[in-house]
């Protein structure tokens, strides 16, 4: 009897996410630094500058939106390394050989680090519980906030994949993902835009972190969020797309030399 050796694409997909998850279990370190990180900042922002932080709600609920994100943001960067791992050390040209589906290698990055940042902003927002934090969302509006911090997430992590793709080293790829460490910073996540310089006001409500993060910041506040929801969900949808296009792009080029 002749084995079947063609590929299934949910089964290689499914395969290589646990792959990735399963290097993440080995590597304590870095699951203990992508959560401690986040927590971390929580704390110095809540406790350190807080007090001196004018926004219309207590300062932790007004925050925990931004941390949250911004886990998206530390997870990128070992979305990246770990896929430029697997460029320069010839794991794919092993994966050429076997009859899997190539996309399979990129979506299994991808999953995984959707996977892992959830759970560290799982993780965030359970220690803003037991901080003070007091959501007054319902069912409903937990599960749009999550699907929005999901969407933003998946993002997120094609960006990531295809500058993984796109560095030579991993220590390129890390600083390849600055950027989106970055962004946040520089959003309503902290602080509010108003507060800013006219020039630096103008960027702040613009970029694709700030009506994503008021987006979950209502949903979860019970204040209004308007057109602010369609506004974040085009922009998640538009970087994914953009992501995901560019890395199928750069994948099957350095796949093809």
């Amino acid at each position: 009897m002749i084995p079947n050796t063609q590929s299934r694409p949910l089964d290689d997909f499914a395969a290589m996410t646990g792959r990735s998850l399963t290097r993440l279990l080995r590597s304590p370190d870095t699951m203990i630094m992508g959560v401690a990180l986040p927590v971390m900042l929580l704390l110095l922002f809540v406790y350190v500058f807080g007090g001196a932080m004018q926004t219309a709600t207590g300062y932790l609920d007004y925050v925990v939106p931004g941390i949250i994100l911004l886990c998206a943001g530390f997870g990128s960067s070992q979305t990246a390394v770990s896929v430029t791992g697997d460029m320069v050390h010839g794991i794919v040209d092993r994966f050429r050989s076997m009859p899997i589906a190539r996309s399979a290698f990129l979506f299994g990055h991808v999953a995984s680090s959707v996977i892992r940042n959830l759970l560290t902003s799982l993780v965030v927002i359970g220690v803003a519980m037991i901080m003070g934090f007091g959501p007054t969302a319902g069912p409903i509006q937990w599960l749009a906030a999550v699907a929005i911090v999901a969407l933003f997430i998946l993002a997120i992590s094609w960006l990531a994949t295809a500058l993984g793709l796109l560095a030579g080293t991993e220590e390129a790829a890390n600083g390849f993902t600055f950027f989106l460490l970055f962004l946040p910073y520089v959003s309503s996540a902290f602080v509010p835009t108003d507060t800013m310089p006219s020039w630096l006001h103008a960027f702040a409500e613009n970029q694709p972190v700030t009506p994503v993060i008021e987006t979950v910041r209502g949903l979860l506040l019970g204040t209004p969020v308007d057109d602010t929801a369609l506004i974040a969900v085009l922009w998640c949808v538009g970087i994914a797309c953009a992501g995901y296009l560019w890395a199928i792009t750069l994948f099957t080029r350095r796949a093809a030399r």
